[in-house]
């Protein structure tokens, strides 16, 4: 399979590389541009870790080839946190101790950051839809709605 010359927007800067075109959207964030918040789960699209924004949608990276984000906006857990958007939500996280291992937080962060940018005042119904998607192990999922709420306060 030929390489293909890719071009992306990523945490608000351009990118451009030589790439397989079997390589998915999380091989290339994290092996050719080192951003590794975004976590490798399950490589099925099942658990969410690798969730990412793509054009300001949530997205499984690991589900979708790099080739299809030439001339995409991608953005990850470390473009929000670099900007300052995730400050609040980052803060209730840490205060309703909805992080506990962390492996699944950035996909979290990610699918409510999303939801809160479309919906600044959602129900906790909204809360938990918008995070079907992103499976945890090990907080019960009460203390993440908790933090998503207290952050739509904010």
């Amino acid at each position: 399979m030929a390489d293909q010359i890719v071009q992306m927007t990523v945490n608000g800067r351009l990118e451009q590389y030589r790439i397989p075109q079997h390589m998915t959207l999380l091989r290339f964030l994290r092996e050719m541009l080192a951003l590794t918040g975004t976590k490798n789960g399950c490589e099925a699209g099942e658990c969410g870790a690798c969730t990412v924004l793509l054009n300001g949608e949530p997205v499984n990276s690991c589900l979708v080839l790099a080739v299809e984000c030439d001339g995409a906006t991608v953005e990850t857990v470390e473009g929000l946190t670099e900007r300052g958007a995730l400050a609040a939500l980052q803060q209730t996280f840490m205060e309703e101790n909805a992080i506990q291992c962390g492996f699944c937080t950035p996909g979290m962060l990610i699918s409510a950051y999303a939801l809160l940018q479309r919906s600044p005042h959602p129900s906790d119904q909204e809360i938990k839809e918008a995070l079907v998607g992103n499976l945890c192990r090990c907080t019960g999922y009460e203390r993440i709605v908790k933090a998503v709420r207290q952050a739509a306060q904010a």
